[in-house]
């Protein structure tokens, strides 16, 4: 059976899906359609047409690279083809995004036919997707006296292949469609637990949302066929929770534009926008597809006389409308005034500076932000070439400077990776900088999308300039199933060839690490002044600086190892008191939520970095505050750690590096050997106090301060979802922190979970010690409600066997994962056991493993997103609390919430995470440990 033959039975199951043919990347099934375009009798010939011309990935796949190489065909008159003229074919090639393709617009302008010369040059120089084996090319050739490649030079140094596309339209209609009220998570957009679809862009967009709401978006586009489709958050922050790319690009596929004619399902430029603006995360993502996203502030706070915001009886600010954005209101963009205005354009309803700036706006006009990163990359390239002066086409990079200022801690990360700064002064929060990227995470749920991204930009080798890349397996660690035999194999083989360390061996020599992402991340990132980008919004390191970023981002940063943002503001928090015996570290972040509403009222961390002052905490524990920031909508953060902790994580980060060469994971191009080096280079700088700790300045400006006193944390804490609350907008927000008493011990508990990144191999050795505590005063310890436990690594759970811990685990367990026989099928039902899973994310991830519906779930976890860990009955929702890994032990022996003194009485004598506050740094020392 031929491969042509195996597609057309894809098709048929698809059109039962509701699907159209899916696009095709894959070279060998690309020759058996052009064999077919060539044989003129053929029967399948028109249909081979099609396929080729319209439904072939473009960029570096295999499928690219036979539809390239049949093009130069044609164009060199080697076959006729009536339905593919040579301008028509040129036409094509200017659509392949690079690659294969720009090779034969080179081979051909670099040739001896000079009207096709002519003609592919100016295919060329509309081309930006050019990397090192391309631009040595046309050099080489101006050396040798090339006009052809002169006048691409010329072209380039002019920019031309930006400044000739048109410009954005001056007015945008919009018709607004509210997808939900209160926060928008990226769940919504795209749900975890339909992850494996991801990169199929047309099944995946099926599930944006609801049918019904598809339904109602195509509604509004035949109503309104002028209009673009504004997605809104009423009353919320659109995309919170990740970046998630598939969020964008399922929104682009209902609302947005087509980015090519012949690449399917690729759409570009959606209009997103929320009462409280978009995430951080999820903006750098919509601008990746050149999309607008608004600050829409269509409701404020009702304030009295004074200016203090009215409270209702439940103590939340009371407010009031400012214009209606319901669904079906037609609104008016304009781009140059930079206003949105009513539909009559004569009321101005909100200011849109944000929305365009200059940057934001270059990412419109090129259809996204890649363009722009590798057009400055390519003016750079051929004014140096040419020996001219560069005259940027570009707006100038925002860069501030105040004198006597002195800089925060992300600050000074920032200043020591910037590239291309005109100035020599320090730069402040709010500066334009392009830095180099030093860690790069790839994640298996969004990995495949990120192979798209790197084929789609002709990208074939990880950046000299990054330090570490690694993709991961922890996403679908939990089942085996069809799915992840299908994608993760070949996910692995990719980034392998790419030249990233991975979580699987796609030659199956060392044993499948399925690591959670952000702690393997975490052991390799081994300088505290580093920049890290990771597909995943928990990428927050308690070392250097870290991002979550989209698929995309993590693509660019892989293929330039570089990154460009804004400086963020700070936010700093430090700390007072003393923390009680019986409280754990997770109940310091949980009171750093709670504490910091009370004293600014609203969250001043949300698109800030916080800097936290830590100071004593390893950076395993450290870790557990790090992750936390992404649920309070933080931008990212940065530890604060004394000299001789951050040299005892750095030695734990070189230990743990080295089971992973010992594993059998190191790369043929050395990367974990190059980062122990690294590590030892910068505990000698720290030891010979040449480069302390990173610290801020004492002169360093903050957005705001927070000061968590310890003395206030009396009692365990929950997150909890709130979610009967009245307003649906205060519903599934991490603003919702309890104390245990606030249940009275009456909360059933139906499920309990120890996992997985928010915890260290402290937590887990907890669960050992209260096993071990009950069981002396109780003779045995019975469950009423399952426990689930995962690990983060299995680096823990080796040393949880070698320390003693694992057998009382085992002991009363009743089912432990078994990496020989993998699980190929979810599990839906529990019992009241203890299951010691594999380590991944499991139930966080919501993905695989899930919790029964209507369930409540009290776990370690971070996420709160309804239908994430746990999903809705028609009479009762799912809800998944959040506590530190005691109480959620507790809870699940006992069925229900503890009380206070059940609690203590279960911890006594436990070793759990505990948290001293630096001490005050005296005048002129040199770090914050003397």
């Amino acid at each position: 059976m031929s491969l042509y033959t195996d597609y057309l039975n894809e098709i048929e199951t698809r059109k039962e899906q509701g699907l159209h043919p899916k696009p095709i990347d894959d070279g060998a099934l690309t020759q058996e359609i052009i064999a077919q375009i060539k044989d003129a009798d053929n029967a399948h010939r028109e249909d081979s047409l099609q396929f080729f011309i319209y439904n072939t990935l473009p960029g570096t796949t295999s499928a690219a690279g036979e539809k390239a190489k049949f093009l130069k065909e044609i164009i060199l008159g080697d076959v006729s083809v009536p339905e593919i003229s040579v301008d028509f074919a040129f036409e094509l090639l200017s659509h392949m995004k690079g690659g294969p393709s720009v090779e034969v617009l080179l081979d051909i302008a670099l040739g001896d036919n000079a009207d096709l010369a002519a003609q592919a040059a100016d295919v060329l120089k509309t081309q930006v997707f050019l990397y090192d084996a391309d631009t040595d090319r046309i050099k080489a050739a101006f050396e040798a006296g090339n006009a052809v490649a002169k006048d691409l030079l010329e072209s380039y140094a002019k920019a031309e292949f930006f400044t000739k596309l048109p410009e954005i339209d001056e007015e945008i209609e919009v018709v607004t469609y509210i997808a939900a009220e209160g926060d928008i998570s990226t769940d919504l957009l795209s749900p975890g637990n339909q992850a494996h679809s991801r990169a199929d862009r047309e099944l995946h967009g099926k599930c944006m949302i609801s049918e019904t709401a598809q339904q109602e978006i195509e509604a509004l586009k035949i109503k309104h066929p002028n209009a673009r489709v504004m997605l809104i958050a009423e009353k919320g922050t659109m995309g919170v929770g990740s970046s998630r790319m598939s969020g964008v690009n399922n929104v682009a596929l209902w609302t947005g534009k087509q980015a090519s004619p012949y690449v399917p399902f690729v759409n570009f430029a959606p209009i997103v926008a929320g009462t409280n603006g978009i995430s951080p995360i999820f903006l750098t993502t919509v601008g990746v597809t050149g999309g607008i996203g608004i600050d829409l502030k269509n409701w404020v706070k009702k304030v009295d006389e004074d200016g203090t915001p009215i409270l209702n009886n439940d103590g939340n600010p009371i407010l009031e409308q400012k214009y209606s954005v319901e669904t079906g209101t037609i609104l008016k963009i304009n781009t140059k005034e930079k206003k949105l205005y009513n539909e009559a354009g004569d009321e101005e309803l909100v200011s849109l500076d944000s929305s365009f700036t200059p940057q934001k706006l270059e990412f419109m006009k090129a259809g996204g932000s890649y363009a722009i990163v590798f057009g400055k990359k390519l003016q750079t390239f051929a004014a140096e070439a040419l020996g001219v002066e560069l005259k940027s086409a570009f707006a100038p990079s925002k860069e501030i400077h105040v004198d006597g200022q002195g800089l925060t801690a992300v600050e000074k990360i920032f200043n020591r990776n910037a590239v291309g700064v005109k100035s020599d002064k320090p730069l402040h929060a709010g500066s334009d900088v392009r830095v180099k990227v030093n860690i790069v995470g790839s994640q298996d749920t969004t990995g495949l999308m990120t192979m798209q991204e790197l084929e789609a930009m002709a990208a074939t080798v990880v950046s000299p300039i990054v330090d570490g890349a690694y993709q991961s397996g922890c996403h679908t660690a939990s089942v085996w199933d069809l799915k992840a035999q299908a994608n993760t194999p070949r996910l692995m083989k990719f980034m392998n060839d790419f030249g990233l360390v991975t979580g699987r061996d796609p030659k199956g020599v060392y044993h499948s690490m399925t690591d959670v992402i952000h702690k393997v991340l975490n052991d390799i990132t081994v300088d505290d002044r580093a920049i890290i980008i990771g597909g995943d919004s928990h990428t927050r390191m308690s070392k250097g600086v870290a991002f979550g970023a989209d698929s995309g981002t993590v693509a660019l940063a892989l293929a330039t190892g570089e990154a460009s943002m804004p400086i963020p503001e700070s936010v700093k928090v430090t700390f007072k008191g003393k923390m009680a015996d019986h409280m754990d570290f997770r109940d310091v972040v949980h009171a750093t939520q709670a504490q910091m509403l009370e004293q600014h009222g609203d969250n001043v961390f949300q698109g800030r970095v916080i800097e936290v002052h830590i100071g004593t905490l390893m950076a395993d524990q450290a870790f557990t505050f790090t992750d936390w920031t992404a649920e309070m909508k933080a931008k990212a953060s940065v530890c604060i750690s004394n000299d001789e902790t951050l040299i005892g994580s750095l030695e734990l980060a070189k230990s743990r590096i080295q089971i992973m060469i010992d594993k059998g994971m190191e790369h043929e191009n050395g990367m974990l050997a190059s980062l122990i080096a690294i590590a030892d280079k910068r505990i000698a700088e720290i030891k010979s106090g040449e480069v302390p700790a990173l610290t801020p300045d004492e002169n360093a400006k903050y957005f705001a301060e927070v000061v968590v006193d310890l003395d206030q944390i009396v009692e365990p804490m929950i997150a909890d979802p709130d979610v009967n609350n009245v307003d649906v907008s205060k519903r599934y927000t991490h603003d919702t922190i309890r104390p245990i008493s606030f249940y009275k011990a009456e909360k059933k508990v139906d499920l309990g979970f120890v996992g997985s990144c928010m915890v260290h191999k402290g937590d887990i050795k907890i669960v050992a010690q209260m096993l071990r505590n009950l069981e002396k005063a109780e003779g045995s310890v019975e469950f009423k409600a399952p426990l689930v436990v995962t690990a983060p690594t299995y680096n823990i759970i080796d040393e949880l066997k070698e320390e003693g811990d694992w057998e009382i685990l085992q002991k009363y367990s009743g089912f432990e994962f078994d990496d020989a026989a993998p699980k190929t099928t979810a599990r839906t039902e529990y019992e009241n056991i203890l299951y010691l899973e594999r380590p991944g994310c499991n139930l966080c991830m919501g993905n695989q493993e899930k919790a029964a519906k209507g369930d409540t779930v009290l776990a370690t976890s971070t996420r709160l997103f309804q239908g994430r860990v746990v999903a809705d009955l028609p009479e009762k929702k799912g809800e998944s609390l959040l506590g530190s890994t005691p109480v959620v032990v507790l809870s699940a022996i006992l069925g229900r919430t503890p009380t206070l003194e059940e609690y203590k009485v279960a911890v006594e004598g436990i070793d759990l995470t505990k948290f001293a506050p630096p001490k005050q740094t005296p005048a002129g020392a040199k770090s914050l440990h003397f």
